[in-house]
């Protein structure tokens, strides 16, 4: 079993290195309303404007060195601002 405060820390890590998020492999939104970590979770909130997009396929969160650190497909319709909330959670994997 994991410590829960190392999960934290990892959490932590994260944190420090998500720099962006990449809608669509286009818009990079580097503007974070809340970047923060609580336990074992990393939340997320950044808003997406709908003068840029309409529709969200593709959310990806990358390093300041463009690195890909976590990438999710979705179907996101935008239809005004949109205030987004991302939460990644670290976990010990159970087989």
């Amino acid at each position: 079993m994991i410590a829960t405060t190392f999960l934290h820390d990892v959490a932590v890590y994260t944190e420090g290195r998500v720099s962006k998020v990449v809608i669509n492999g286009a818009l990079e939104i580097t503007d974070f309303e809340t970047k923060q970590v609580t336990n074992n979770n990393l939340v997320l909130n950044y808003i997406v404007p709908v003068s840029d997009v309409t529709l969200i396929t593709l959310i990806e969160l990358k390093d300041s060195a463009d690195n890909l650190i976590s990438s999710n497909t979705v179907n996101v319709p935008i239809t005004s601002d949109t205030f987004m909330l991302q939460t990644l959670k670290v976990k010990e994997a159970t087989f």
